[in-house]
């Protein structure tokens, strides 16, 4: 069955599938959005070479599970920074860069760290150097800072450590919809159905310096992704 689905066709059609249902749930549905100044502050000092925004690229943060939400939490439009998003190089990493470039957040194409995987070390460091290059080039960077493997919603020291480099902007988000379809994954993706309701939370930005400790900063910005993540659920509540 694995094998099947990493036939590069089936992966076309299967991601051309999952996009469209994509636009029309988010066609279809009714949005809630809290905090949307502190990203369009973010926006606008950027395009109008305000500090400490001039000349810096972006990074937006969301657990994996949401993934499928993400789309929606920073539209492309000129006043925009341009949007990649990481995704790693396993099958389904592909799949998801299929599907996401469809609904319009291209990839960048890498995963963390595995010591018994050369290989794998080998496109994570390709991956943030990539990312490095994207960014100073006053591109946004999308991260899921749990993934691709977890643990669920604990944030790895990557995402500080891009922001430590760049000087970028971080952006974290908190995304929920209901009803969801909700995937038996390690991550409990959640995948929206039409008409119905989403919420999008904003919180930063926050920024790192070049004495921080991305291990520190990785400790303290987690539990601020699951707050927002939380809050974006109750927004949803009856």
């Amino acid at each position: 069955m694995k094998q099947w689905f990493r036939s590069e066709s089936v992966q076309r059609f299967l991601a051309d599938i999952f996009a469209l249902w994509l636009r029309l749930c988010f066609a279809t549905m009714r949005w809630r959005r809290e905090g949307q100044e502190q990203v369009e502050a973010v926006w606008a000092g950027w395009y109008r070479g305000q500090a400490p925004y001039a000349g810096k690229g972006a990074i937006l943060c969301f657990w994996h599970g949401r993934i499928p939400l993400s789309p929606k939490s920073w539209p492309q439009a000129p006043e925009r920074h341009d949007m990649r998003a990481l995704i790693s190089r396993s099958s389904d990493g592909e799949f998801i860069a299929l599907a996401m470039q469809a609904v319009g957040f291209p990839a960048i194409r890498g995963s963390s760290a595995k010591k018994s995987d050369p290989g794998k070390n080998k496109h994570g460091e390709q991956a943030f150097r990539d990312m490095i290059r994207w960014v100073g080039q006053q591109g946004a960077i999308a991260i899921t800072p749990d993934g691709p493997r977890g643990p669920n919603e604990v944030m790895q020291a990557g995402t500080p450590a891009l922001a430590r480099v760049t000087g970028a902007p971080v952006m974290l988000v908190g995304l929920a919809c209901t009803p969801a379809i909700r995937l038996g994954s390690w991550d409990g993706a959640m995948i929206p159905v039409p008409f119905g309701r989403g919420a999008i939370v904003w919180d930063g930005p926050l920024f790192a310096v070049r004495g921080d400790d991305p291990e520190a900063l990785a400790a303290e910005w987690g539990p601020r992704l699951s707050a927002v993540t939380r809050r974006a659920e109750a927004l949803l509540k009856p």
